[in-house]
């Protein structure tokens, strides 16, 4: 099976994803009905948005143009629900989310929305594709979307997507005993040859990361006030406070990743400079060592001069 290389320019999926390759023959049951069809006004308290959404972070001033905009002009394209099971006339929100949270900030009582019958594993993966063909989807929220999708394919929890992922990663790169089944390797690379954007190895490399960093470099990252790789450069430094003053730095600075690097070195090499107690304790033996050896003691001047130095010592370690 060939691998295909790490692309650098590794970014959000923004754009066309082939669908076909994603979930095969059942793409027609995916695709959403002509809206004229089945094009209704909802009451918008009747709309349920779903808890397990991939989309975390909503840029407070573009929610705001966005809700003026509604508050003139009134939400121009449908949101996507489906019915729910056991629930008469109420609904899942399916796709739209930002329209729904601005029709909520303009004060909306009704919405236009397109009703489709799906199931549940039908309703994600459609929420899930409609998240990774945004423009604006941030690295974290691709990462779980991505993981999402694979999950669905492979009947697998997140969890176990993660531990397969890795998995494969050390037999590729230590040459093991290929014990991943292929089908579900696969399975992997159909997924990610249909978002077309990057390979599975690149996303275990620079990605899967990502959902480990520091609560402070992860929410800088969502709010979209870093890159993903100066993220990940900034995480690495373990030190609460040199992180956070690193991260604010490079923030207000927009310092480049070679900026960061080099401060990290300078942190490293300042840190490395502060005398650990082992080291002085190394030099205080070494000292007592030497002291046997000389004949100090026979001379008065310099027997005075160790009975003072001997002194200030002992009243330090009190």
């Amino acid at each position: 099976m060939t691998h295909s290389k790490a692309s650098k320019k590794d970014k959000p999926y923004g754009g066309s994803i082939d669908l076909t390759r994603l979930f095969g023959s059942n793409t027609e049951e995916l695709a959403p009905t002509e809206p004229s069809e089945l094009k209704n006004f909802l009451p918008l308290a009747q709309i349920h948005r779903k808890p397990e959404q991939v989309r975390r972070y909503f840029d407070p001033q573009k929610m705001e143009q966005l809700t003026a905009s509604v508050r003139e002009y009134g939400i121009l394209e449908n949101l996507l629900v489906r019915s729910m099971p056991g629930k008469p006339r109420e609904y899942e929100l399916i796709a739209g989310e930002r329209r729904y949270r601005a029709a909520q900030g303009a004060g909306l009582t009704e919405v236009p929305a397109t009703i489709l019958e799906l199931s549940d594993q039908q309703a994600l993966q459609i929420t899930l594709v409609e998240n990774l063909q945004r423009e604006d989807l941030n690295p974290v929220e691709e990462t779980e979307g991505i993981l999402q999708l694979l999950a669905i394919r492979l009947e697998l929890s997140v969890q176990e997507v993660v531990s397969l992922l890795y998995r494969m990663q050390n037999e590729s790169t230590r040459n093991l005993n290929h014990n991943v089944v292929v089908q579900e390797e696969e399975v992997i690379e159909e997924v990610f040859n249909a978002l077309g954007r990057m390979s599975w190895q690149s996303f275990v490399k620079h990605r899967l990361p990502l959902r480990n960093l520091p609560e402070e470099v992860l929410e800088a990252l969502q709010q979209g006030k870093i890159e993903y790789t100066k993220a990940q450069t900034i995480g690495r430094v373990k030190d609460e406070g040199q992180r956070q003053e690193l991260l604010q730095a490079a923030i207000a600075q927009d310092l480049s990743i070679r900026d960061i690097r080099d401060r990290i070195k300078q942190l490293s090499q300042s840190q490395n400079a502060i005398a650990q107690p082992s080291d002085y304790l190394k030099r205080f033996n070494a000292v007592s060592r030497q002291l046997k050896k000389t004949n100090a003691w026979e001379d008065h001047e310099k027997r005075d001069r160790l009975e003072t130095l001997l002194k200030e010592i002992e009243d330090l370690v009190k």
